[in-house]
């Protein structure tokens, strides 16, 4: 299942150029899930640039290569202060790149699909 990035209106306010670039990257969605990959989250370009800082890319790379038990196992395994991967983990969570399982106190941060892609101008 694709998820679109539907956070962004557009740059005029109006409705109508948010409904058709939402569904542009719908189609997009439907196009790379029937090319074969599935998985994938389409981030407008705006919510790229504000989003994919290379502190939170790096977050998203480990999340995908390590099993992490907690937030303060992520800021540990990335040698990051908790606070500041908490928050650049609450931006990506807005966005949907990220879910937390939650386990008594602790979250676990978990990537929600396996692709993210940003859609093209």
């Amino acid at each position: 299942m694709s998820q679109v990035d539907w956070s962004q209106p557009s740059r005029n306010g109006d409705r109508r150029d948010d409904d058709r670039r939402a569904e542009r990257r719908s189609e997009m969605a439907r196009a790379l899930a029937r090319g074969g990959m599935e998985g994938v989250q389409i981030l407008s370009l705006e919510s790229a640039e504000k989003v994919l800082t290379p502190k939170r890319q790096e977050l998203i790379q480990t999340l995908r290569e390590e099993e992490v038990e907690s937030v303060r196992d992520l800021a540990r395994t990335v040698e990051r202060d908790k606070g500041q991967v908490s928050r650049d983990l609450g931006v990506l969570a807005e966005h949907s790149v990220i879910k937390y399982e939650e386990s008594g106190r602790a979250k676990r941060p978990y990537l929600v699909q396996d692709h993210i892609v940003v859609e093209p101008f």
